[in-house]
């Protein structure tokens, strides 16, 4: 069949009650998609799937919450706390994959929460529960179901200590979306990303606060990630970065510090420490900044991980300023992708970050030369083609 007589089906979306979430999934919870729910244990996963419940049953649609982990009377002490123990969330506490299913078809629900898929089993194997077979089988079980009923589908699962989600990797192609929840679970902050979405953009973000009442959405995320830096330190940088549709402040630290030990180090929070290395070595080579025997220690405040290029002049010059003991300029802000010969390049979404900074009273903006920018007369465009221009602009060692 040739491609454009395919017969398109409309995506209809609900609103999940969270604006924020809604943009993350790319406009709402989708009829019949299977969205999975990733995150460390404690983080925030059933607190955010009870609220979602919640808010889903109150819209009118019939939910069921399938708690595998937790009884029902512990999910509803949870949901008084949260202001969330609705009548009309119907809650099904059972671990067995068959007793769910005909569960699911009795009820008839718009939209079903699993927590967690590790947790459920299926009499069809004789493997434990969370092993690699019960886990591919019982999520695949789920979507088909999802698939045939037309109902929302939400799948909880833990992460491993290394970071990745606990079971096969072919989960994640199960699902039509993956949502990583990342944060610190001593910071009262948490940061929803979309790494997969069938229905969406990803690379979207969202920021909610932890309290007693459960999850609260963060309108400004940048104020809140700029909201405790100390201004005139070396070694602070602000960098707007594009996650999505959506530009961030952040704070990228650099600390510079003579080494103990034969070889120095080079660590890095929430940077690409691969990046970090090559940054390093180019400063060295080209911008004749001493690091050799120094250690160097990279941090991103906020717990947000930054993996796009347009980190790497920020970085630099939080490494310069730290190296050198220069604080940067309050106002500014830096951007740009770094060549390994010392060049900085033009990167994507310049008219977003400038945007976004001169929103948050950021009065110039350091990076190379862009064509087709809109004028901004709020925000000064500082272009600089070199680190070695960068490393000048700085001061002199």
């Amino acid at each position: 069949m040739p491609l454009a007589e395919v017969e398109q089906d409309e995506v209809v979306r609900a609103p999940s009650g969270l604006p924020q979430l809604d943009r993350v999934l790319g406009g709402g919870v989708v009829e019949g998609g299977a969205v999975l729910l990733a995150g460390e244990p404690g983080i925030g996963k059933s607190t955010l799937l009870l609220q979602v419940a919640e808010r889903l049953a109150a819209a009118g649609r019939p939910v069921v919450y399938a708690s595998a982990e937790e009884s029902p009377r512990q999910l509803r002490l949870r949901a008084e706390r949260l202001g969330a123990a609705s009548s009309a969330v119907l809650v099904a506490g059972e671990t067995r994959l068959e007793p769910l299913l005909a569960a699911f078809e009795q009820a008839s629900p718009g939209a079903v929460l699993v927590d967690s898929i590790q947790a459920v089993r299926s009499d069809a194997l004789e493997s434990p529960p969370g092993s690699i077979g019960q886990v591919r089988h019982c999520a695949n079980r789920l979507v088909e179901y999802a698939k045939r009923s037309g109902a929302a589908l939400f799948l909880v699962g833990h992460v491993t200590k290394e970071g990745t989600i606990a079971g096969p990797k072919s989960l994640e192609h199960l699902v039509d979306t993956v949502l990583s929840f990342e944060g610190e679970r001593e910071s009262e902050y948490r940061i929803l990303r979309a790494s997969k979405n069938r229905f969406g953009p990803t690379g979207e973000l969202a920021m909610f606060e932890m309290r007693e009442s459960g999850l609260e959405p963060v309108p400004d995320p940048s104020k809140v990630l700029l909201a405790r830096r100390r201004q005139g330190a070396p070694g602070s940088a602000v960098l707007p970065t594009l996650t999505g549709s959506r530009p961030l402040l952040v704070e990228a630290q650099a600390l510079v510090h003579p080494t103990s030990f034969p070889s120095p180090r080079r660590m890095s929070v929430g940077l690409d420490s691969n990046r970090v290395i090559l940054l390093v070595a180019v400063l060295e080579r080209f911008a004749r900044l001493g690091l050799a025997d120094r250690d160097v220690f990279l941090n991103v405040v906020g717990g947000l991980l930054v993996r796009e290029p347009a980190a790497d002049l920020a970085v630099a010059a939080a490494l310069v300023s730290a190296a050198r003991g220069v604080p940067l300029p309050a106002d500014a802000v830096y951007f740009g992708e770094v060549g390994l010969l010392g060049e900085i390049r033009p990167v994507g979404g310049a008219d977003a970050r400038l945007r976004e900074a001169a929103s948050h009273g950021f009065r110039r903006a350091f990076m190379t030369r862009t064509e087709g920018l809109q004028p901004r007369p709020e925000i000064e465009r500082i272009e600089i083609a070199t680190v070695e221009e960068l490393a000048a602009r700085i001061g002199a060692a």
